[in-house]
C-alpha cells in the first residue's frame, strides 16, 4: 500500500482519512509498514498521521530521545493538531512519554506498545555486526513470537542500516539515550487516559514493564496479547485494532451519571 508523503516546512508525513489526529510515532528500525494495517483500519474513522522520524538527520548533539521529542513538538505545532491520540511503539513509545510530560496541552490519549521508557533489553553488547546478514536476520526475528514476521524484505532493511557507519553511530546514540533517560516515578505525573497493548512473549520489553507503565501511570489499562512479541501492531493486528478502537470510542462516549 503506497501512501502519498507530504511535505511541510521540514516535515515528512503521512495524513490519511478524517477526524480526530491519531499520531503515530514509529521506533529505531521502524518504518511505515510496521503501521500498514493500522493505518488501512483506522484511516476511515481518524486522520491518521506518520511523521517520519529523524532518526539519522538530526545532529549527533540532538541524536537522542529528547532530540526527537522536540521534533515531534514543533512537527504538531506547525500542524495545529488538537486533541491528539498519541501513539508509539518502542522507542516512539518513549518519545511520546517524554513529549505528553512537556506538552500535556494538545494530547487527548496515549497509546504505548512494546514502549521504552522504563526497561529494555538492548540489541546485545556484541550489536551491531556490520556484513553479518545472518546474524542481522536472528536479532531482527527476536522482535517477534513467529520468526516468520521477520521478513527478507524487513531484513534487509536493518540490514542496509547497520552497514552505514555513521547510521550505526546514531543506532548507538538513540539506543544510550534511551536507557540513560529512564522516566520512572515521573510517569505518575500523566493525567491523561492511556492504553497499553503488551506482546505476551516481548522479549525487548518483558511483560513486567507492561505493568510498570499500569501501576505507574494513573489512568491507564492495561491488554497483553499472546503468541506476541514486541510490535503487536505488526504481528497481530486484527486483535491491536479491536483493542485500541474500543479505548478510543470509549473516550467519546459521554460519562453516565451515577
Amino acid at each position: 500500500m503506497n501512501y502519498e508523503i507530504k511535505h511541510q516546512d521540514k516535515f515528512r508525513f503521512i495524513e490519511e482519512g478524517e477526524g480526530e489526529p491519531l499520531v503515530l510515532l514509529h521506533g529505531l528500525f521502524g518504518a511505515l509498514s510496521n503501521f500498514m494495517d493500522l493505518i488501512e483500519y483506522f484511516k476511515h474513522h481518524y486522520k491518521v498521521v506518520v511523521p517520519m522520524l529523524p532518526l539519522f538527520e538530526l545532529d549527533i548533539l540532538h541524536t537522542s530521545v529528547s532530540g526527537l521529542e522536540k521534533f515531534v513538538h514543533k512537527f504538531i505545532e506547525t500542524r495545529n493538531y488538537q486533541n491528539i491520540n498519541l501513539l508509539g511503539n518502542s522507542l516512539g513509545g518513549h518519545v511520546a512519554l517524554v513529549h505528553i510530560l512537556k506538552h500535556p496541552e494538545r494530547i487527548k490519549s496515549l497509546i504505548l506498545t512494546g514502549s521504552s521508557g522504563l526497561f529494555e533489553n538492548g540489541m546485545g553488547d556484541t550489536y551491531p555486526k556490520r556484513g553479518d546478514y545472518e546474524y542481522i536476520r536472528k536479532k531482527t526475528e527476536l522482535t517477534f513470537y513467529d520468526p516468520k514476521m521477520a521478513t527478507k524484505e524487513l531484513v534487509d532493511e536493518v540490514y542496509d542500516i547497520v552497514n552505514v557507519r555513521l547510521k550505526v553511530i546514531k543506532i548507538i546514540a538513540l539506543a544510550k539515550s534511551a536507557i540513560r533517560n529512564n522516566l520512572g516515578e515521573e510517569i505518575s505525573q500523566i493525567k491523561q487516559p492511556t492504553l497499553l497493548i503488551w506482546g505476551n512473549n516481548d522479549t525487548i520489553t518483558p511483560p513486567f514493564v507492561g505493568r510498570e507503565f499500569n501501576r505507574l501511570i494513573p489512568n491507564s489499562e492495561l491488554h497483553f496479547i499472546d503468541k506476541c512479541g514486541h510490535a503487536p501492531m505488526m504481528e497481530v493486528p486484527a486483535e491491536f485494532n479491536v483493542i485500541l478502537h474500543k479505548f478510543l470510542k470509549k473516550l467519546n462516549e459521554p460519562a453516565t451519571v451515577a
